[in-house]
């Protein structure tokens, strides 16, 4: 498991929190063409395996019509990457609930539809931290913090 403080890279970790990614991430990781972005949010997602880390269904979706439809993987391949992490992650759904929430926090707090369900959906299943580059970077809505992990930290500041 990560330390609390990682030295080499000033990153805190995320022991104790449970976490949640965004479609976003999940393209840049496989996208070797996005250059520092796929090789931080590969990184990310390494260390996601070891952490309490949540897919949300809606990610996962997105991700495979995303990919697909830029070619940037073929059916196949992108089919077997969702598998993969549908191993590797617990995936969390939206319910009747969620969509309340999210229909909520569109009216309240202007935020795209899609960004407020995968909030709703991953606040009831208890992630307290969002890594998403869609929402202002360090933001907190009811509890969950949303962290982009492409944003640059005050000097020596942790990067989350």
């Amino acid at each position: 498991m990560p330390s609390a403080e990682n030295e080499s890279t000033g990153t805190a970790s995320m022991i104790g929190e449970r976490v949640s990614i965004d479609t976003n991430i999940l393209v840049y990781a496989i996208d070797r063409d996005a250059g520092e972005r796929h090789e931080r949010a590969a990184d990310l997602l390494d260390r996601a395996v070891e952490w309490d880390c949540v897919l949300p269904l809606q990610a996962l979706c997105e991700f495979f019509a995303a990919v697909t439809r830029k070619g940037k993987m073929p059916v196949e391949e992108a089919a077997a990457q969702v598998r993969d992490w549908q191993i590797l992650f617990p995936v969390v759904t939206a319910d009747t609930h969620a969509l309340r929430r999210a229909m909520n926090a569109v009216a309240d707090h202007t935020m795209s539809f899609w960004d407020a369900l995968l909030w709703a959906t991953v606040r009831k299943a208890g992630a307290t931290v969002l890594f998403t580059e869609d929402v202002q970077h360090r933001r907190e809505l009811d509890g969950v913090r949303f962290v982009n992990p492409f944003a640059e930290p005050p000097e020596g500041a942790p990067r989350w």
